[in-house]
């Protein structure tokens, strides 16, 4: 079977392969009859191709150029988006400094309105400066015509009391001899001792109404220790020929001391503001107070009763003082830059004086008729009490005048400034006749206050170290130092009598002093 299988295959196999070459030879037949159509059909195809194939060149060429300039275009269009985004950051980087700059813009809009407002504000002020100013330059010229006026009448007035005086010493000089003819007389017959009495010290008025004074201790030792006023005590001053203490301090009260016995005999109240200085009328019936408060306040010293409240000033009242010979007329002056003449009887203001410097102490002449005033410009001034003109001045101190004492006698003006300088002064030439001071020496106030002795002997004033020096005028030097304050010493004040002195502190202290 295998066999018979093997043989058909082969027969296939050959009739197959004869199949094949028939179809070859057939094949090749036909290619050979359609080969002239074949190559007239291939040439123009084939031009066509050679065509095709450089047009197809030039294409790639072309399409090579479109890469590279696609490859260009991509670069700079990366470029271009790389730029876009820096641009648009910077954009926004502006955009936000803009707005930072808007925000700045309306700040600024804001703080110019509020400039403009403090502008015409300060415009305003300005406005009422200049006007002032004016109103002040005026004053001044007035004041200036005033003051050359006042030259003339001075030089007019200092030859006229030149020749009075010299008219009083011929007069002084014939009472003289007249005195020791009468004195020879009364020796003659025996009544020298009844003409000059003096008890413990004190000296009284002899039948024929002369005054003397004893002559004044120099103080060593602290008598009494008072503690008066809370807050401290600016001002002290004694009753005219007598050792009654007046005291005001900054609890505003006024306590009147029995230096004897240091001993409180009366409280006065009433006053509303700290008590900066004292006065008493010369016939003691008044004690009248200088306060912070821009009043000054008056009370019978016999009943403590308050009689009157004199206003008129605009600041606060540093000084005061009464006249000599009569008990109505008080001077003041106050840190509204005037000082002020009352009518104690009228109860009010007769006469204002404005000066451009403030005054810091004042005090009244011998004969009532001149005010003597210390300066913060450290000069001393003079001025006629009825007219108010400035008489004269001279320049103290190199800064602010403290005090202002007049001697018992009215010859001499005592002036304690803020250079730590005692200055003495001749009132009828204002020429210095003694310059006090000390090492370590300090004054501790605006308004500390010093004080002559009664015989002009001694000059006594507190330090700022708490020490109280007493200076002798004959010797211009230190001829004791009192130590008894731990606080600064801000006033001092010698009894009438020639005894005791008085000091005060700003701890409200009054030291006694024998």
């Amino acid at each position: 079977m295998d066999f018979f299988r093997s043989q058909d295959e082969e027969i296939a196999l050959n009739a197959i392969k004869h199949a094949v070459k028939a179809l070859r030879k057939r094949h090749l037949l036909e290619e050979s009859a359609h080969a002239p159509a074949l190559i007239a059909l291939y040439k123009p195809l084939a031009y066509q191709g050679s065509v095709w194939k450089e047009k197809a060149e030039n294409l790639e060429v072309e399409l090579q150029h479109c890469y590279k300039a696609q490859a260009q275009l991509s670069e700079q269009l990366v470029a271009e988006v790389a730029e876009s985004r820096a641009s648009k950051a910077s954009v926004q980087q502006r955009e936000a400094t803009i707005l930072d700059v808007q925000n700045e813009l309306t700040k600024a809009r804001d703080e110019c309105s509020h400039l403009t407002e403090l502008l015409e504000e300060k415009n305003k002020a300005l406005e009422l400066v200049i006007s002032e100013n004016e109103e002040l330059k005026t004053q001044l010229e007035e004041i200036t015509a005033r003051a050359k006026n006042a030259e003339g009448e001075n030089k007019t007035f200092i030859d006229r009391w030149m020749l009075e005086k010299m008219r009083d010493a011929e007069r002084l000089n014939e009472a003289n001899a007249l005195y020791e003819d009468m004195l020879g007389q009364l020796k003659a017959r025996g009544i020298e001792q009844l003409a000059r009495q003096q008890v413990d010290g004190v000296v009284r008025r002899s039948e024929e109404g002369a005054e003397y004074y004893a002559e004044s201790a120099v103080p060593t030792v602290s008598k009494h220790h008072i503690h008066a006023h809370e807050g401290g005590c600016a001002a002290i001053v004694f009753e005219n020929s007598s050792g009654t203490l007046a005291s005001g301090g900054q609890d505003k009260t006024i306590k009147i001391w029995d230096t004897d016995t240091g001993s409180l005999r009366r409280t006065l109240c009433g006053c509303l503001g700290s008590i900066l200085d004292l006065a008493i009328t010369n016939d003691n019936s008044s004690i009248i107070a200088a306060s912070s408060s821009n009043n000054l306040y008056i009370w019978d010293a016999d009943s403590g009763r308050m009689n009157h409240t004199l206003k008129g000033h605009k600041d606060k009242v540093c000084a005061v003082d009464t006249s000599k010979v009569s008990r109505f007329h008080v001077v003041s002056a106050a840190y509204d830059r005037t000082i002020k003449v009352w009518d104690l009887h009228k109860g009010k203001c007769i006469n204002t004086i404005i000066f451009h410097s403030n005054c810091n102490a004042i005090c009244f002449s011998i004969d009532g008729q001149t005010i003597c005033s210390g300066h913060v410009d450290g000069s001393l001034r003079l001025w006629n009490m009825q007219t108010g003109k400035l008489l004269s001045e001279v320049a103290a101190h190199s800064l602010a005048v403290t005090s202002i004492s007049l001697s018992r006698s009215g010859n001499v003006i005592l002036t304690s400034g803020r250079d730590g300088l005692h200055n003495l002064f001749d009132v009828r030439s204002l020429e210095v006749c003694s310059t006090l001071k000390a090492s370590g020496y300090k004054m501790a106030s605006n308004w500390s206050r010093s004080c002559i002795s009664p015989d002009e002997n001694y000059v006594a004033a507190g330090s700022a170290d708490g020490s109280v020096y007493i200076w002798s005028v004959s010797k211009a030097s230190i001829v004791s130092t009192l130590k008894e304050h731990t606080a600064s010493v801000l006033c001092c004040s010698w009894g009438g009598v020639g005894k005791p002195l008085a000091s005060s502190d700003k701890n409200g202290i009054i030291c006694t002093w024998t």
